[in-house]
C-alpha cells in the first residue's frame, strides 16, 4: 500500500478542524437548538459543492443537540455508478474516529480499577519494547495513545499492507529510532493504539478490544449497525463503497481486509450516523446515556485534557484533538482510511454534536464541511473551508508527482545481477532480491508479499507492491502510488552490504546482505 495511502488513516488534515477541553454544556453558553434550522442549507450547499469538488459518490451528515439526533440526512449513491441513495443507516468506515472509543475503553477500565491513567505500561505488557530504555520503562497509560510516544508519525503502519500479523506488527516498535524527546513533540502513530487494545484487553480478561468495545460502549449504546471488520461492512445490506482519491476523480476500491482492520483500535470501526449520534450524545452528556452511567465524568474528561501541544490554537489529548475558536471549543477527531473520510466532534460548551461520513479517502472534505457547520453556529469569521481543503489536495497530488518523477539526468543503476541475493531485517525477517525483466524483485519470506524495485538514479531504486492474491486488494487502494525508495550501498571497502528503504522523510529500514 502506497505512503500516501497508509497515512490517511489519522489526522491527515489537521489544519482544517477544531477542539477543546472537557466539560458538559455551560450554563452560560448559548442554547442552540434554535439556531440548527437555519445553518442547515448552508450545510446542504457546502455538501454539494464538496462532492462535486472532489467527486464524492456518497455523505451522510448528522448533528445532536439537546441529546437528540436533530438532523439526519444522506447525500448520493453508495457505490460509484450505482442507484442506491445513502441514508442516516449507510455503514462507512470511520478510521481513526475509533480512537476515541479506545479512550473511552481505558477511562471506563480506569473506574473499573484494571489499572490507573498513570500505571507504567511495561508492567501491564511485559512483551512492550521501545528502543530506548527509559522511554520503556516510563511509558504510562496516559502516553499510549496521547501522540507524543517520540516515534516517527505512522511508525511501521507498512507492516500491515506487507501481510505481518498483530504481534509482529507490535514488536516491531522496539526497532524505531525515536525522532524527538519523550513527551516533547506531537507525533501521529497509530501501532501504539493497537498495542493498548491489547494491554487493555488483557487487563479486563476478555478476548480482544474489539469484545471489550462491544460490551463497554457498543452494546450499552445500543449501537447495533458498527463493526470492526471488512466482512461485516461488506455483508451489510446498506454500506457505502470506499473510493480512493485521484486530481481526475474518485476510483472505487474494494474493501481489504488488512488496512484499517489489522490496525484494530487505531481504526478498525465501522458505523453510520444514527449509531454515531448515540456515541456523541454519551460525550455531551459527560458519560451518561439514557439515564445509564457508562463511564465516570472524571475518567471521560481525563480522556480530553491536552497532552501535547500540535499548533497554537490545537493540541492533542488521548483519541480527541483539541481546537480553540474564536467563540468556542470544539473536540473532534476525523478519521480516514483508503476509502472513507469521516468527522466526529462536539462543541462542549453549546452541546452539540456533528458527525460527517463520505466515501472517499480523507482529503479534508469531512473535516472541512464540519468546520463550517460549527463556524456558522457559534458565529465565528467565514471561511471557505471547503475551497481550502481542495487546493491542499490538489497540491499534495502535485507534489507527490514531482517527488516520484524519475530525474531527467538519471545515473545508470548498478549491475542488476549483482544486487541480487538474500538480506536480512530485524523487523522484516529474511528477504530474496532477484532480477526481473529491467528491475529487481523483493520478496518478503515471512508474509510472501512481493515489492518491484525499478531503476530510478543510480543506486536508488523506486519501489512498488505486487497486487497478486491477498495483496491485490492493498496495491488496488493506492493505485499503484509508490512505497518510497530502495538505496543499495557499499561498504568501506566497495563491496555491497546493505540496502536501505528509504520508506518516508522520517522512516528508513536497513537490511544486511547475507
Amino acid at each position: 500500500m502506497p505512503t500516501r495511502t497508509l497515512k490517511t488513516l489519522c489526522l491527515a488534515s489537521v489544519v482544517a478542524a477544531c477542539a477543546g477541553a472537557a466539560a458538559a454544556q455551560s450554563p452560560s453558553a448559548p442554547d442552540l437548538s434554535a439556531r440548527i434550522p437555519s445553518v442547515i442549507p448552508k450545510v446542504e450547499e457546502e455538501v454539494a459543492r464538496g462532492m462535486r469538488l472532489f467527486d464524492i459518490p456518497g455523505v451522510a451528515v448528522g448533528i445532536i443537540s439537546g441529546d437528540k439526533l436533530v438532523y439526519g440526512k444522506g447525500f448520493g449513491v453508495r457505490s460509484k455508478g450505482g442507484k442506491e441513495p445513502v441514508d442516516t443507516k449507510t455503514v462507512f468506515q470511520i478510521g481513526s474516529a475509533t480512537k476515541a472509543f479506545l479512550a473511552a475503553t481505558l477511562a471506563i477500565s480506569v473506574d473499573k480499577g484494571a489499572f490507573q491513567w498513570d500505571s507504567r505500561v511495561v508492567d501491564l505488557e511485559p512483551t512492550f519494547q521501545l528502543k530506548d530504555p527509559w522511554t520503556t520503562r516510563e511509558f504510562r497509560v496516559f502516553d499510549l495513545i496521547a501522540q507524543r510516544s517520540s516515534l516517527p508519525p505512522y511508525v511501521n503502519d507498512v507492516l500491515t499492507a506487507l501481510g505481518y500479523d498483530e504481534p509482529q506488527i507490535v514488536r516491531s516498535l522496539r526497532y524505531a529510532e525515536p525522532i524527538s524527546s519523550f513527551r516533547s513533540a506531537f507525533s501521529y502513530t497509530n501501532v501504539t493504539h493497537l498495542l493498548a487494545g491489547r494491554m487493555v484487553a488483557r487487563q479486563r480478561g476478555v478476548a480482544d478490544w474489539n469484545a471489550l468495545v462491544a460490551k463497554d460502549i457498543l452494546g450499552p449504546l445500543g449501537m447495533k449497525d458498527t463493526s470492526w471488520t471488512a466482512e461485516t461492512i461488506s455483508a451489510a445490506p446498506n454500506h457505502a463503497m470506499g473510493n480512493r482519491w485521484t486530481p481526475k476523480g474518485s476510483v472505487e476500491i474494494p474493501f481489504d481486509s488488512s488496512f484499517p482492520y489489522l490496525l484494530g483500535p487505531a481504526g478498525n470501526l465501522n458505523s453510520n450516523v444514527e449509531d454515531a449520534s448515540r456515541w456523541l450524545r454519551l460525550q455531551l452528556g459527560n458519560g451518561t446515556f439514557e439515564g445509564n452511567r457508562i463511564v465516570s465524568p472524571e475518567n471521560l474528561a481525563a480522556t480530553r485534557v491536552a497532552r501535547v501541544g500540535v499548533t497554537d490554537t490545537m493540541s492533542y489529548a488521548q483519541g480527541w484533538a483539541l481546537t480553540q475558536t474564536p467563540h468556542g471549543r470544539v473536540i473532534w477527531h476525523n478519521g480516514g482510511t483508503s476509502g472513507f473520510g469521516t468527522h466526529m466532534g462536539f462543541l462542549p460548551d453549546y452541546g452539540v454534536g456533528v458527525v460527517v461520513l463520505s466515501s472517499l479517502e480523507n482529503q479534508g472534505f469531512a473535516d472541512a464541511l464540519a468546520m463550517t457547520l460549527y463556524d456558522t453556529l457559534i458565529g465565528n469569521p467565514p471561511t471557505d473551508h471547503v475551497k481550502i481543503a481542495f487546493d491542499r489536495a490538489q497540491a499534495n497530488a502535485a507534489s507527490t508527482d514531482k517527488r516520484f518523477t524519475r530525474p531527467a539526468n538519471a545515473a545508470a543503476s548498478p549491475d542488476l545481477a549483482g544486487l541480487a541475493g538474500t538480506y536480512g531485517s530485524d523487523m522484516f525477517g529474511d528477504t530474496l532480491v532477484e532480477r526481473k525483466d529491467d528491475g529487481l524483485l523483493l520478496t518478503l519470506k515471512d508474509t510472501g508479499a512481493k515489492l518491484t524495485l525499478q531503476p530510478f538514479d543510480g543506486s536508488i531504486f523506486l519501489v512498488h507492491l505486487v497486487g497478486e492474491g491477498k495483496f491485490a486488494p492493498v496495491a488496488a487502494m493506492g493505485g499503484d502510488a509508490p512505497l518510497g525508495f530502495m538505496d543499495f550501498q557499499a561498504d568501506a571497502n566497495g563491496k555491497l552490504a546493505t540496502m536501505t528503504w528509504l520508506y518516508d522523510d522520517t522512516q528508513s529500514y536497513p537490511f544486511k546482505r547475507k
